[in-house]
């Protein structure tokens, strides 16, 4: 067994695309869920019309670049609008309800046959990324021994942490404002705040908006990363994925989602490396325990059971506060 090799591949994805894709859907969550108390099942749709917004305009529309990521970034606010308006005056449970069935929803209409003319089907939508590939200021690649990335990674990666950064910076802003501080309030008694005279559903739909927007970045960076959307991409486990790194790192916290899509990212690939080094004919795991086939999957286990256990000894995440997680299930 190479622990550099385990060592190397969970680096790569620590610090690599996908942990900025769901540290930036984390980020929203965090405003809807972590800050506000809202139960937002449905971030992926968030992130996929982020996505959708971009490459539509462009390759569909013949848009400018420059619109197209406009377009990413007003989807997400339409999607919040068109989502909050019928719930946000409801429970919480009727929001989590009504986004993850959006989320699914969105997703079968962007691979549908009948719309493949406007989104590309199935096989998605590409052509769009050029002007990005282009604005790439880097002549080569970076190799620190222990990571290394190519040159459009590079530059991806340079985009993507300073959009996380930016977006953290945002959050702190905002939420050591009076806006920030009425949202706490929410999330914590809103029958309380409605009786000071706070137009609670207004601040509900402007969280919601503004997270929804965070994720759609996350959708906007993954399609120029890929340079294509495809529909399978934005499936409720993207959701998930993000709820685990935001529990993990610490609802409300401003680096919780983003600490916590790292080590998502840093545990998925180390142990996935372990236990594919460590099952089959040359490893230490006999077959009969555990086969090649096995051994990629039970990375989600062993993570799973240690994410039910920090629920069980520490519900607040990592770095959270245990008065931070409370919902308004009303």
């Amino acid at each position: 067994m190479d622990i550099l090799d385990i060592l190397r591949a969970a680096l790569q994805q620590a610090l690599g695309p996908q942990a900025i894709v769901f540290a930036l859907a984390a980020i929203g969550l965090n405003i809807h869920f972590g800050y506000t108390g809202l139960l937002n099942f449905g971030q992926a749709g968030f992130v996929a019309v982020g996505a959708y917004g971009l490459a539509v305009s462009v390759v569909t529309f013949g848009a400018p670049f420059w619109l197209g990521v406009v377009m990413a970034m007003v989807a997400p606010l339409v999607l919040a609008v068109i989502l909050g308006v019928p719930t946000l005056r409801l429970r919480a449970d009727y929001l989590a309800i009504v986004t993850i069935a959006a989320a699914e929803v969105l997703r079968f209409v962007f691979g549908a046959v009948e719309t493949k003319d406007i989104f590309g089907g199935s096989n998605g939508l590409n052509g769009y990324a050029r002007p990005f590939q282009e604005a790439n200021p880097y002549s080569s690649g970076i190799d620190l021994g222990i990571v290394a990335f190519g040159r459009n990674d590079l530059w991806s990666l340079t985009v993507g942490w300073i959009l996380v950064g930016l977006c953290c910076l945002l959050v702190w802003a905002l939420m050591r404002s009076p806006w920030g501080r009425v949202l706490r309030s929410i999330r914590e008694d809103e029958d309380a705040v409605r009786s000071l005279g706070k137009n609670v559903f207004a601040y509900k739909m402007q969280a919601l908006a503004l997270g929804g927007v965070i994720g759609g970045l996350g959708g906007m960076f993954l399609a120029l990363k890929q340079a294509s959307v495809v529909p399978s991409d934005y499936s409720t486990l993207m959701t998930f994925y993000a709820f685990a790194a935001l529990l993990l790192g610490g609802a409300a916290r401003v680096m919780g989602p983003v600490i916590g899509a790292i080590l998502f990212w840093f545990l998925i690939a180390g142990l996935g490396s372990f236990f594919s080094q460590s099952a089959g004919d040359g490893g230490w795991i006999p077959t009969v325990i555990m086969s090649d086939t096995q051994a990629s999957l039970i990375r989600y286990i062993v993570l799973g059971l240690a994410i039910m256990l920090l629920m069980i000894f520490r519900p607040q995440g990592i770095f959270g506060d245990r008065r931070e997680i409370a919902i308004d299930g009303r």
